[in-house]
């Protein structure tokens, strides 16, 4: 039996992608319709607009339907396409690897704002730990033309993951790649160390959407019974490989921004500004100094 989209026009097939994803209580229907149908035809939404009374071929039909059962079982369009735009740039997924979030730009703007204050004479080393797809550090790399970094992961599988993201944005001459538990192989000393780290109480993970319970790596989520076991191990490390002078950048959980921050007034870091909020208004992004002596 054919697929209900072989002989369909693309305009005709991406309403009735919609409409199926709009049946499954899917909320941003019309859009991952126009993503999945433009991956599968490699057109972007000019093309789609041109082309709109072509018709599909059985292939491409075929896989369009493969797509949608995938995204009604609540798997993530990014998952289905393998990648993610992040700052801007593209980043290719994989199992072990998070899905990088609007949300954690947040913390990339913070560093940079702190590092635009910086008069530092040498090229700023970074560090970002708990890299995954190597999102927060590229992004970083691709702003600061001087910078050299090094990201950190338990995870093999993440690593080459950044590893390759590095190689297909031109940096990979600027960036390292180590495994290690958060900071524990790294010597410093960095201008700037970031991290997004697993901050999910262990009891909130069987709550989260089927796209990220189902679809992230646990890995990267669980932050132990009160979300804040990576802070705790991540932040004392931290502060020992910070040059005089430089910072701390954390992405943070909903209504976690203080308690962060007391964590890191205990490692003897200084809180020279307020966390910065996200677009929802959440404090998503916490920062401290390390002063010099």
């Amino acid at each position: 039996m054919g697929s209900p989209f072989t002989g369909q026009s693309i305009e005709s097939a991406r309403r009735a992608l919609a409409a199926r994803l709009k049946a499954a209580q899917l909320d941003e229907a019309e859009q991952d319709a126009r993503v999945l149908l433009g991956a599968v035809l490699g057109l972007d939404l000019t093309g789609l607009i041109a082309q709109a009374a072509r018709p599909l071929t059985a292939a491409e039909a075929s896989r369009l339907v493969q797509h949608a059962e995938r995204r009604i079982a609540g798997e993530p369009v990014a998952r289905i396409l393998g990648t993610r735009e992040f700052w801007g740039l593209p980043f290719r997924l994989s199992e072990a690897t998070l899905v990088p979030r609007p949300d954690t730009e947040t913390v990339v703007e913070l560093a940079l704002e702190i590092f635009r204050e910086r008069n530092a004479a040498h090229p700023p080393r970074i560090a970002d730990i708990g890299t995954g797809s190597g999102a927060i550090l590229l992004a970083l790399l691709h702003e600061i033309p001087d910078a050299f970094g090094i990201g950190t992961d338990l995870s093999l599988s993440a690593l080459v993951t950044a590893r390759d993201n590095a190689a297909a944005l031109g940096l990979a001459d600027r960036a390292a790649f180590v495994a290690c538990s958060y900071a524990a192989a790294l010597s410093g000393p960095f201008d700037l160390i970031v991290s997004n780290p697993p901050y999910i109480p262990s009891a909130e993970i069987p709550k989260l959407s089927i796209e990220v319970r189902e679809h992230d790596p646990h890995l990267a989520l669980d932050g132990g019974n009160d979300g804040y076991d990576a802070y705790r191990a991540l932040i004392p490390q931290a502060t020992d490989r910070l040059a005089p002078g430089g910072a701390l950048v954390v992405e943070a959980g909903q209504g976690q921004a203080r308690n962060i921050e007391t964590l890191m007034a205990a490692a003897a870091l200084s809180l020279d500004r307020p966390p910065k909020a996200d677009l929802a208004g959440i404090s998503r992004a916490v920062s401290a100094r390390k002063m010099p002596p």
